[in-house]
């Protein structure tokens, strides 16, 4: 059977791989600085991890009118993040497409990264499948479709090329670093950042984990292995409702907030 974002989508162990999207859309110096300029993320970085998820399960799951709403939100958190380039920044704007592409790229790749280690390769059917969904968290926005690339394969020369020229500058280092060693949040919050940070270090490329000062060693490695087999095991065998809770958490809130 053919298994695609609708499938997987929903699986809450993707947020496990939350902090890797996250710090690889940072490593982008225009979105790094657009970001610590413009951005309450090390603030709020739950409403705005919620915020960002919500976005993803609406264009997957929800109705007409729950994207329209989660469009609408992105649009107007967007149109104050722009600045021309000066003698100290090279210019970012949120609208600007290569952009958004990378940031679906960043959410595209960890997802399928997240996938296999917890059920194995997928086939090439269900890659395909999945893959042409998330073209549409894009194109629901601005990204223009032809700019997504046209398959797999095209991807990952893409990502390759991308992830060699990566390079995470002083400000998106700041605000990756606010959030992973959080001082003024929820205490849940903080108790729950040295097993995020293991998680997030252990996914992300050995350059950027070392752009953010995320300590790593064999011992590390090991570990993370034996994390991933132990979760590879116990998370698929958990009621489906359970795996699924977040979304439906986040479409039950959205239709609360359309309601009032």
């Amino acid at each position: 059977m053919v298994q695609g974002m609708a499938d997987y989508g929903a699986e809450g162990i993707l947020l496990a791989g939350a902090g890797r999207a996250i710090l690889l859309q940072l490593a982008n110096p225009a979105i790094g600085n657009g970001v610590a300029e413009h951005s309450t993320f090390t603030r709020r970085p739950v409403n705005r991890l919620k915020g960002t998820l919500t976005y993803v399960y609406a264009v997957v799951y929800g109705t007409e009118e729950q994207l329209k709403e989660v469009r609408r939100r992105v649009n107007r958190a967007h149109v104050p993040v722009r600045r021309m380039a000066d003698d100290s920044s090279a210019g970012y704007n949120a609208y600007d497409p290569e952009l958004q592409l990378w940031v679906v790229a960043t959410l595209y790749d960890t997802a399928v990264t997240v996938i296999e280690k917890i059920y194995g390769p997928l086939d090439d059917d269900s890659a395909d499948a999945m893959y042409r969904d998330y073209a549409r968290i894009g194109t629901a926005l601005q990204l223009p479709a032809g700019m997504w690339p046209q398959d797999r394969q095209a991807f990952a020369r893409y990502w390759e090329d991308q992830i060699s020229r990566l390079q995470a500058e002083d400000a998106g280092v700041r605000v990756g670093r606010g959030l992973l060693f959080p001082k003024h949040t929820a205490l849940w919050y903080r108790a729950i950042m040295p097993s995020a940070r293991f998680l997030t270090a252990g996914l992300l490329p050995c350059h950027v984990r070392v752009d953010f000062g995320l300590p790593w060693s064999d011992l590390h490695a090991r570990r993370f292995d034996r994390t991933m087999r132990i979760l590879s095991v116990a998370y698929p065998r958990l009621p489906r409702g359970i795996r699924h809770w977040f979304k439906d958490y986040c479409l039950a809130e959205l239709d609360k907030d359309l309601a009032r």
